[in-house]
């Protein structure tokens, strides 16, 4: 099986990247989201932005539309939202499909694991969270728990 951190998919700009070549030397955790800038989960852009700043944290998001149609914009007008509500300032990745048929190969891997309840699968909605250490091991949680439960 490939190493979680070495599946490539779309940057902002359209280019191929994987996680180990967003992440810097340093980076022990990497926390991938699947985010969104209309859902009641947006608040969790501010303990995302804050997890980010932890030295060896890399996080990267991935806006996506699937969920209620709550990430209907642009590249540039998420960024623009994220930024100047939360002063995002981690790497938001190409609009995406995280689950179903055109899914991105790196979410269709993370829907493999569950989470600590035991609910794998596709991805139930915005805002799941998946930490990866530098091992490639996969810890997968809920839309519910805040980001600075994670480490």
């Amino acid at each position: 099986m490939e190493n979680t951190l070495d599946i490539a998919f779309k940057d902002m700009n359209g280019e191929i990247t994987t996680l180990r070549e967003l992440g810097a030397p340093s980076t022990e955790h990497w926390v991938v989201v699947n985010v969104a800038s209309a859902c009641g989960f947006t608040r969790q852009y501010a303990g995302l932005q804050t997890l980010s700043q932890q030295d060896g944290v890399t996080v990267v998001g991935f806006p996506c539309n699937q969920f209620g149609a709550q990430e209907p914009g642009t590249h540039e007008e998420i960024c623009a939202f994220t930024a100047d509500t939360f002063g995002v300032d981690f790497p938001l990745m190409a609009k995406t499909d995280v689950k179903g048929e055109h899914a991105t190969p790196l979410f269709a891997h993370l829907s493999s694991f569950s989470n600590a309840s035991g609910k794998g699968g596709d991805i139930r909605w915005n805002f799941e969270k998946f930490l990866i250490n530098a091992k490639g091991e996969v810890t997968r949680f809920s839309s519910g728990t805040e980001p600075e439960e994670l480490l």
